[in-house]
């Protein structure tokens, strides 16, 4: 091959390779995926959770050996744009009529991107169209089945369920298909003229996360359609329906930006999205690529809503409402429902961590399960921007607090490493906002949030209430990392009695503490809530105070034992699987209801 290398062949050559790399991360991609068929049936919880990071990890893995390889095979041509620009010409040839022709063009844009650092986009060396652009399929066949109107609501539905091959059977499909039925008859009685399903589309392939299978899909009543989504469990007895989703609002949350990746097999990603924005019309496009695995992608559509959004409004980028951060600058458009996060150049003096301990703590969160509590973080780098599109308060202090991450010149500004968020509200502003009843269900939440985490091993460190959020669909949830840490390296203890009236008086603890030392009777003086609103929490949540409580649950995680958390509320668990079972595990340290 090396005989065979001139300028003329080298674009093709380094398309072919590149194309090459992205059909061996799609097929180990894809190999990983299919396994969760697999882990399900075999109720192998811990090898899904392998099986998640490993998936998390191939990407950057694939594109490393890519960028090796291409280096090596252009030389000390490696940098020359126009070799680059024929060879993104060959390369968009190549992949024009694939399936998967978006993924692959991001592809290519990550490879250039590491090659060339660039700022901004280049589209000289870059596919910069990839979302505007519709791209023209040859479908087969569509990525949902259709059923048509059945006998009876039930018959339809255990039709449904039927036309979904595991590898172990339905405790009770009848039945299952009886309570799904009354819960679909009751809101269908409730919302539409027409009293039965004309016909349903659902999703052929079944997506996978944690413990859970989803049946997606949709049906119609009429000239209204809604979603229906079918939530499955593997149990020693077989597998049962533990819930059935019927609103927007409920989909929307089990996609949350606040849960991991769904493993679900998709030979026509653009299609899937295509048919789960019927069903979520508020989500994103960049939010569905980003929940069913391809979050690279992802991060490219959201890039363009985001140029999209500047192209369409005046507005600036300023500084985030809130309480000023210690170890990230935060800022914003008021229009605009997502949040930039810059590290800063220096921490408060009470912080004790450093640039790198907070990265490593944003890819913590990005490989763990987030349990619908952890905000997921997008992570860019070299992004440009005009510099009159931020306010003259927001460029002074970017340009003294976060100066090495950050450049500013004339015309430009240039973000060289930021995270991107969905915006939430704080939840120390958030009390202040809203009536009593709102006030209260949040600061119920605020405490499950904590246990949620707690039950996937993950400690905030720091509980304040400035450091969580509330969605719009009033989920609290959690987006300050810089504390965060594994609960199993915590040692929690109770605080030691005082051995004279001298210590006890004292300012300064009279007993060693070490580094990952927490007493948890502490907490409450720290929370930041006032009146009734401490009272109902301490009412509810009162075992957060308890050091028997977290050292409950670190046995529990030591032992190996992966606790349930539901993405949807306990109303919506079915029969025996369902809300019995449900009070009883709610019993247990670090499970919540959703």
């Amino acid at each position: 091959m090396t005989n065979d290398l001139t300028p003329n062949n080298l674009p093709e050559l380094a398309a072919k390779a590149i194309r090459h790399a992205f059909d061996l991360y799609q097929t180990r991609y894809g190999s990983i995926t299919q396994r969760a068929g697999m882990r399900f049936a075999q109720r192998n919880w811990r090898g899904m959770q392998a099986d998640a990071r490993e998936r998390l990890d191939l990407y950057k893995n694939v594109v490393d050996e890519t960028v090796a390889q291409v280096n090596k095979l252009l030389g000390d041509r490696d940098t020359d744009t126009r070799i680059w620009a024929k060879t993104k010409v060959a390369y968009g040839a190549l992949v024009a009529k694939l399936n998967l022709w978006e993924l692959a063009e991001t592809f290519f844009n990550s490879i250039t991107r590491r090659i060339f650092a660039t700022v901004g986009v280049n589209p000289q060396i870059e596919f910069v169209d990839t979302c505007s652009r519709i791209q023209p399929l040859q479908i087969v066949q569509p990525v949902y089945r259709a059923r048509e109107r059945a006998e009876s609501t039930a018959a339809l539905i255990e039709r449904i369920l039927t036309d979904y091959e595991f590898d172990v059977g339905y405790e009770n499909l009848q039945r299952d298909a009886q309570a799904v039925a009354e819960q679909v008859d009751k809101h269908l009685m409730k919302t539409v003229a027409s009293a039965g399903i004309d016909r349903t589309e659902m999703i052929t392939s079944v997506l996978y996360r944690g413990k859970g299978a989803y049946l997606v899909g949709r049906f119609f009543s009429g000239s209204d359609q809604f979603p229906l989504v079918l939530a499955l469990l593997n149990t020693p007895g077989g597998i049962v329906v533990d819930a059935v989703l019927l609103q927007e609002n409920e989909v929307s949350i089990l996609f949350s930006f606040t849960r991991s990746y769904f493993h679900v097999d998709a030979k026509r990603p653009a299609e899937l999205v295509g048919f789960l924005k019927s069903i979520m019309p508020q989500k994103r496009i960049a939010e569905l690529y980003i929940s069913i695995g391809y979050n690279k992608h992802g991060k490219s559509e959201l890039y363009c809503d985001l140029l999209q959004h500047l192209a369409s409004s005046d507005e600036k980028f300023e500084i985030a409402e809130g309480e000023k951060g210690m170890v990230m600058e935060v800022f914003t458009m008021p229009d605009y429902d997502l949040v930039f996060k810059v590290i800063k150049d220096q921490f408060s003096s009470t912080k004790r961590t450093t640039r790198e301990e907070v990265m490593a703590k944003y890819d913590l969160v990005f490989k763990h399960d987030r349990a619908g509590r952890l905000v997921d973080a997008q992570e860019f780098e070299h992004l440009e921007f005009d510099r009159s599109r931020f306010s003259g308060e927001l460029l002074d202090r970017l340009e003294s607090l976060a100066a090495k991450g950050v450049e500013v010149d004339e015309n430009h500004v240039v973000i060289k490493h930021v995270y991107v968020e969905r915006r939430v509200t704080p939840l120390d502003l958030y009390l202040h906002e809203v009536e009593k009843t709102r006030a209260q269900a949040a600061v119920v939440d605020y405490g499950r949030a904590i246990k949620d985490m707690a039950a996937t091993n993950i400690f905030p460190g720091d509980m304040l209430l400035k450091n969580f959020g509330v969605t719009r669909h009033g989920r609290v949830v959690f987006y300050d990392y810089d504390e965060l840490m594994l609960l199993s390296e915590c040692n929690f203890r109770k605080i030691p009695q005082p051995r004279s009236h001298d210590e006890e008086l004292s300012d300064e603890p009279w007993f060693a503490v070490s580094e990952n030392d927490i007493f948890p009777e502490e907490f409450q003086n720290f929370l930041g809530l006032k009146d009734e609103l401490k009272a109902l929490f301490v009412e509810e949540h009162s075992d957060l105070f308890e050091t028997d409580f977290w050292q409950q649950i670190q046995v529990r995680i030591n032992a190996g034992r992966i606790i349930d958390i539901f993405p949807y509320e306990r109303s919506r668990r079915l029969g025996q699987s369902g809300q019995q079972a449900a009070s009883s595990k709610n019993k247990k340290p670090g499970v919540s209801s959703q």
